[in-house]
C-alpha cells in the first residue's frame, strides 16, 4: 500500500510517542524525513536520530525524543501544507509562530530549513509544519 503523505505520518508518530512519554519512535525512511529531522535536531527539539536497514532496500529512522524535567521539548506539531492544499509563502509574508518562540519548517530551493534561516537567506517556500 502506498502512502499519500509520509511527512504527516512521521509527525503523527512523533506526536503520539510524545503523548505516551516514549524515549524513541521509529519512522519510515525518506530523504525529506531525514532533512526534516536534521532541522528538528539543529533547533533542539529532538536529541538524535539514526537510519537503520530493516531488510534489503528497506530502511527506517529511529528518532530519540527530547524531554526536559519530564516534559517533552515539543509542545505541539501542526502540519500546515497538505497534499490537498499546499501553502507557500514569501519572506515578506512569512508568519511567526508564537512571536518567534516556535519554528516553521519550510521546503525551499536551498533545502528543508527553519524559518529564521529562510529569513536570513531571503528565500520563501512551502511551509511544511510548525513546531512549538
Amino acid at each position: 500500500m502506498s502512502m499519500s503523505d509520509p511527512i504527516s505520518d512521521m509527525i503523527t508518530r512523533i506526536r503520539n510517542a510524545l503523548m505516551r512519554n516514549k524515549k524513541t519512535v521509529k519512522c519510515l525512511y525518506s530523504r525529506t524525513n531525514v532533512n526534516i529531522l536534521n532541522v528538528l535536531k539543529e533547533e533542539g527539539y529532538i536529541t538524535s536520530f539514526a537510519v537503520s536497514e530493516v531488510s534489503k532496500n528497506i530502511q527506517e529512522i529511529e528518532v530519540t525524543l527530547k524531554y526536559f524535567e519530564g516534559k517533552p521539548a515539543i509542545e505541539s506539531l501542526r502540519r500546515i501544507s497538505k497534499p490537498g492544499r499546499r501553502h507557500y509563502t514569501s519572506v515578506v509574508d512569512m508568519p511567526q509562530v508564537r512571536n518567534g518562540l516556535g519554528t516553521l519548517v519550510l521546503s525551499t530551493p536551498q533545502g528543508v530549513i527553519a524559518d529564521h534561516k529562510a529569513r536570513s537567506l531571503n528565500v520563501g517556500g512551502e511551509i511544511l509544519f510548525s513546531v512549538m
